[in-house]
């Protein structure tokens, strides 16, 4: 899917990887694009922002060349089709890729294209806007992206709130002034557990949770980093079954043990596992910052607070000892 107009101006790249891309597949994504141009902007797990501006005389090409250049590196060497969308603005760039049906294509919007392009998309279909926004302007009448810029800002900004709505209001214009901040993708870690043998049984399942997630916060503290979000990934026996995964976000970036243990039990209710045997399971912290960069909130729990000291207690044990010397009792039960 390419247009065959020359679209003038047109700087922004935002690629979509398919959804599932390996970690690694990623990475190696990634690096396709430090190769167009020094600017590129993680958005993990399978998305990426380039800005063109600079590289585009040093190549001696358009964008959309470009673009098709990344479409067939990534289909030749690492056998991954991607969606590249191109536009004026990061807006428009990621609304062109959206629009861009699986597995793979290139579509660019020229700045004096924008206008007609976006008119007649359904108002869900511009970047930024999301399904309770958009139920709201279908509401009142608004359901392509040329009524909602044909209307007043003041008055969208009274529909969806103040920020929100000249946001939209703004972007339905084809403006957005965001530029293409260089961020690579973030570090994750990750602890795995394999069963011994095929297990149907929960509280097994659970007690190896346990342990990944100690294991997982103690190597967050160690490394001084603390995770925003949490995939787990579940394997199952059998060829048909595969495996399962789910991500998850914490309330606030933390390394601490019973904020991990939370978010991981969430994700594995989110399984319904019923008659399931697994294999084993990995837990993955994501979106990682160093620690320092966590601000530390003024807390009135005390239980909490005396948790986390015993906590940095437990891990000067650790590491002093070794880390099988001490741990929740679930664990050391269900490992005898």
């Amino acid at each position: 899917m390419t247009t065959r107009t020359e679209p003038e101006g047109a700087s922004v790249l935002h690629v979509r990887c398919p959804d599932r891309l390996p970690e690694e597949t990623y990475r190696q994504v990634l690096e396709l694009l430090a190769g167009l141009s020094p600017v590129v902007q993680a958005l993990p797990p399978t998305a990426a922002l380039v800005e063109l501006k600079g590289a585009l005389r040093y190549h001696g090409a358009d964008a959309r060349r470009l673009g098709e250049i990344l479409r067939v590196r990534a289909l030749s060497r690492l056998g991954t089709d991607v969606r590249v969308g191109i536009g004026p603005t990061v807006t428009v760039a990621a609304t062109a890729s959206a629009r861009i049906p699986p597995p793979g294509g290139v579509l660019a919007v020229g700045p004096d294209q924008v206008a007609a392009w976006l008119g007649p998309l359904p108002v869900e279909a511009l970047h930024g806007i999301g399904p309770r926004q958009a139920a709201v302007l279908r509401d009142y009448g608004i359901h392509r992206v040329g009524l909602l810029a044909a209307v007043a800002p003041a008055t969208v900004q009274r529909l969806l709130g103040g920020r929100a709505g000249r946001l939209a209001a703004d972007r339905a214009r084809g403006i957005d002034p965001r530029p293409v901040v260089p961020r690579a993708l973030p570090a994750t870690a990750t602890v795995r557990h394999a069963f011994p043998r095929h297990t149907l049984d929960g509280t097994h399942v659970r007690a190896a949770l346990l342990k990944t997630v100690v294991d997982l916060g103690r190597l967050l503290r160690h490394r001084g980093q603390a995770a925003r979000a949490l995939t787990l990934t579940l394997r199952f026996a059998g060829t048909g079954t595969g495996t399962w995964d789910r991500t998850g976000r914490l309330k606030e970036p933390s390394a601490h043990d019973e904020d991990l243990l939370l978010l991981a039990y969430r994700l594995m209710d989110a399984a319904a596992l019923q008659r399931g045997r697994l294999t084993g399971l990995a837990l993955r912290g994501e979106d990682l910052i160093d620690a320092d960069r966590v601000a530390r909130q003024i807390s009135l729990d005390d239980a909490r607070e005396a948790r986390l000291v015993a906590e940095a207690a437990v891990d000067r044990v650790r590491d002093k000892f070794g880390p099988g010397v001490i741990g929740p009792a679930t664990v050391f039960r269900h490992a005898s």
